[in-house]
């Protein structure tokens, strides 16, 4: 479903909402108040017509109606979900019920609102869609970082970054490696220097966004 090169997620692009409305007056209406903000938008009648177009691999959101031709609303969430494509969605439709919106809060949708609504309501909901989906991005970016710096460790760096992050001192590094304090120095300044770690306590903050065990030799599969 999304079009994209396999490059790192981009937090810096300008956000997109895809707007998808059976109806031609509703999709207009919305496009035009998200035009009065600077927001950018795409209008589609029906999920497969987003889907002939794609969803790009950048900052977005949905404005999803429930009722739709083809593929409803719902169903193309859970299809999401599946597929594990995360994109923040808001419903909008003129269709609701309590268990609609029951399911699509379950799932994981950012708000739900029924027609008539406000354009207030409609602001402040892809505004909160468009900010997860920029904080999801930047946590991508940032990991996508860190195992970059990581991917430059040496193998006895590896082992050696969990002890350092556990607050091990250089000769207990030394005696559970069976090398010499001064080689742990060496290694030490290897590993703050690649990770880019000012203090022991950045690289456990690293440590932990990396899902490393702290004071465990790391998997070689990183």
């Amino acid at each position: 479903m999304y079009h994209g090169d396999g490059a790192r997620p981009s937090v810096a692009e300008d956000p997109i909402v895809f707007i998808v409305d059976a109806e031609r007056r509703s999709r207009e209406a919305l496009q035009q108040l998200l035009e009065s903000v600077s927001i950018k938008s795409l209008a589609f009648g029906s999920v497969d017509d987003l889907l002939v177009r794609g969803l790009p691999d950048k900052p977005s959101c949905l404005v999803l109606d429930v009722r739709l031709p083809g593929i409803g609303g719902l169903t193309f969430q859970e299809q999401l979900i599946r597929s594990a494509i995360e994109i923040p969605i808001v419903f909008l439709t003129g269709h609701a019920d309590i268990q609609m919106t029951v399911r699509a809060m379950k799932a994981g949708a950012v708000d739900f609102l029924t027609k008539p609504v406000r354009d207030q309501d409609v602001l402040d909901a892809v505004t909160v869609a468009l900010q997860r989906d920029l904080r999801r991005r930047s946590r991508l970016h940032a990991l996508a970082e860190l195992r970059e710096r990581l991917s430059q460790l040496s193998e006895r760096e590896r082992e050696v970054m969990p002890m350092i992050a556990a607050g091990r001192m250089n000769k207990q590094v030394a005696a559970a490696l069976h090398i010499s304090e001064s080689t742990v120095k060496i290694y030490r300044g290897g590993v703050m220097r690649k990770m880019r770690a000012r203090t022991v306590p950045d690289l456990v903050r690293m440590a932990d966004t990396l899902a490393i065990t702290i004071d465990r030799p790391i998997d070689r599969d990183w």
